[in-house]
């Protein structure tokens, strides 16, 4: 019997979707560590736990030490600590290392999460990246954008997406910089990287014991960072129904980079499910972008569920529970529209389309969410709603979004 602690900040709907996945697997004792008390727990789970523990802060790898000393007093030693959040990755590495349970350590973990760090470590393995700099004054921006041109991208040193990141054009974007007191500081250091024009992709790769058992990708449309510039703009993910290129051209860039980044310990921390962001340049040269050691957000696990005919939460909780899984065979396109505001307010004024949409896309329509008048105006480039889309070709599914896309309307006041 596998004992699996599992971090679940709150017990919020897709979380739950997590507990229930590891509580259900046969094989697993399944203890919770959260920030929520048990009493929070859905009384369909309530049964399926065999320990919780409560933490004032999951981002706390200390806190999480504790707690799995606390699950191993109360029901037994615990073989795999385990986290869906990108934020969460580190301190459960932290967490790992001061109880001596099996996976990545913050060696590792912080090649993942620390972006400035990632590009070094493929760089120096032959893997293409945009040139990169952690710079701490704006001294040093000024020389990084002098050795390699305007445009430029400045983001966290820790980033999550494309959350905090933003394009400069010209020395006037980077005297706003510091008007808005966003500015690079020994403190608060950011990564000054190259802008590449680009097409972007993703790869999402099941290793067990550091080797690619299976992969699969998306697309998106637009990229996130035009997203995030252009605050109108709805945003698609395509998992196409074919395997071919670009993404199998990619498979070899794919698996240099996570070589580079695993390194040599493997045994349980080359088991992962990663997402990987890349880019195709004119002329056909790949970048690697971005590198997570978890399960994809923007709605990519539902899509890979419905384009392979599998739950990939469930087979993701047993990839990380023994370490073993079964490459589905992909059949089908799906995609997801997320639905984003015009204008400058604060909370959705009108949403005018659904209907229409709806009709539109017929049975291709797996799940809507739609954005609700009143609504508070999202924090991220997801938006307020989305709609996820499946058919056998994946033109269908581009016409779906499109429809989507092209017949709803959001707008705030």
């Amino acid at each position: 019997m596998r004992h699996v602690a599992l971090v679940a900040p709150l017990f919020l709907e897709n979380t739950n979707r997590y507990v229930a996945a590891f509580s259900a697997l046969d094989g697993v004792k399944l203890s919770v560590i959260s920030q929520d008390p048990a009493r929070v727990i859905p009384p369909s789970l309530r049964g399926r736990i065999a320990g919780h523990y409560q933490v004032r802060d999951v981002a706390d790898g200390q806190e999480l030490a504790r707690a799995v000393r606390g699950l191993q007093r109360g029901i037994g030693p615990v073989d795999r600590l385990t986290g869906v959040l990108e934020q969460l990755q580190l301190p459960l590495a932290e967490a790992r290392e001061l109880t001596n349970v099996p996976g990545m350590r913050p060696k590792i973990a912080r090649r993942f999460r620390d972006k400035d760090v990632m590009k070094e470590v493929l760089r120096a393995h032959g893997v293409s990246v945009a040139a990169s700099q952690l710079v701490g004054s704006m001294a040093e921006l000024v020389r990084f954008t002098d050795s390699v041109g305007f445009p430029i991208i400045v983001k966290p040193q820790a980033g999550l997406g494309a959350r905090g990141t933003h394009r400069l054009e010209s020395k006037e974007d980077l005297d706003a910089l510091v008007r808005l007191g966003m500015g690079p500081t020994e403190a608060y250091p950011l990564q000054a990287e190259q802008f590449i024009r680009a097409r972007e992709f993703t790869c999402e790769t099941v290793t067990i014991h550091g080797r690619p058992v299976w992969r699969s990708g998306t697309r998106y449309f637009p990229t996130p960072l035009e997203v995030l510039e252009t605050p109108w703009m709805q945003y698609c993910v395509l998992l196409p129904r074919e395997i071919e290129a670009p993404w199998t051209d990619f498979a070899a860039v794919n698996s240099s980079a996570l070589d580079a980044l695993f390194g040599q310990d493997r045994e349980v921390t080359g088991t992962a499910l990663t997402h990987m962001e890349w880019f195709l340049a004119d002329g056909g040269k790949m970048y690697v972008n971005e590198v997570g050691a978890r399960p994809p957000g923007v709605h990519i696990m539902p899509l890979m569920g419905l384009a392979y005919g599998v739950d990939m939460i469930k087979a993701w909780a047993e990839l990380i529970s023994f370490d073993r899984f079964t490459p589905p065979e992909r059949g089908a396109a799906a995609g997801a529209a997320c639905f984003r505001g015009q204008g400058a307010g604060t909370r959705v004024a009108e949403v005018v389309g659904l209907q229409a949409a709806v009709e539109k896309v017929g049975s291709a329509l797996v799940e809507l969410r739609a954005p609700k008048v009143g609504q508070a105006r999202a924090q991220s480039y997801e938006g307020e709603g989305y709609a996820i889309v499946k058919a056998a070709t994946t033109e269908q599914v581009k016409q779906a979004l499109l429809a989507l896309v092209e017949t709803v309307k959001v707008r705030y006041a």
